[in-house]
This record gives C-alpha cells, structure tokens and sequence, in this order.
C-alpha cells in the first residue's frame, strides 16, 4: 500500500517510465545558469492543487535537497492559498489587454490544431 502521492515522485509503483516531479523540475533547473540556479532553488513557490496533498512540500524539499548540489540551498516554498494561485495568476493574464493579442481563437485552432500554440508568432 502507497500514497497516491508517492507515485508523483515514483512513476514506476503506477506503471510508468517517466521520471519523478522532482526530476523533471531538476532536469528544467539544470537548463539555466548556475547563479540563476541558486537563487531559483532558494525559493521554489509551489502552486496547484497536488502541491497541497500531504507532506508534498516536505518531500519535495527533500528530493530537491538531494538532487541539488551542496553548494545550493533549496527552500520550498508552500503558501496557503497555492490550491488557486494558478488559477488567480491566469485570471489576472487573460485580463490585461496586452495579452490579448496572444490569445488563440477557436476557429484559428480548429484550423491549425495544437501546431499553432509551436507556430504561432507572439
């Protein structure tokens, strides 16, 4: 017996190959410079619903702190309100008119299919 959780950060209990949260947002880090990466695993904000299952922050925080190198801290970051930060922050996007020449209409997409969100100029 597992928490569902536990497959978030071992895909194989649940039958896949893919890597853990915690290494693919490793993997993501890994990409940009190693200042940039400091500051970025000092202050990992969690936001989403799944951020909010028991103990995730926790072991995110410990998954990180192993992953990263002794000369980076790793905080993790777990506000209160992160079940609808993501859904606040998209809200206050769509609103601002600068973002709405961005936007992808339905007949536009129903042409192009997903392809216009790689194509699509900004």
């Amino acid at each position: 017996m597992f928490c569902s959780s536990e497959a978030l950060f071992r895909p194989s209990l649940v039958g896949s190959e893919a890597p853990g949260v915690h290494e693919f947002l490793y993997r993501a880090l890994s990409e940009v410079d190693i200042d940039w990466r400091r500051q970025l695993l000092f202050g990992l904000r969690l936001c989403g619903g799944t951020t909010c299952l028991p103990g995730f922050p926790e072991r995110l925080q410990r998954e990180m702190a192993l992953l990263a190198p002794d000369v980076c801290e790793v905080h993790v970051i777990a506000s209160p309100e992160r079940e609808y930060s993501v859904w606040v922050g998209g809200s206050i996007l769509a609103s601002l008119s600068t973002f709405q020449h961005m936007w992808i209409s339905k007949e536009e997409y129903d042409e192009s299919g997903p392809a216009i969100t790689i194509r699509r100029p900004w």
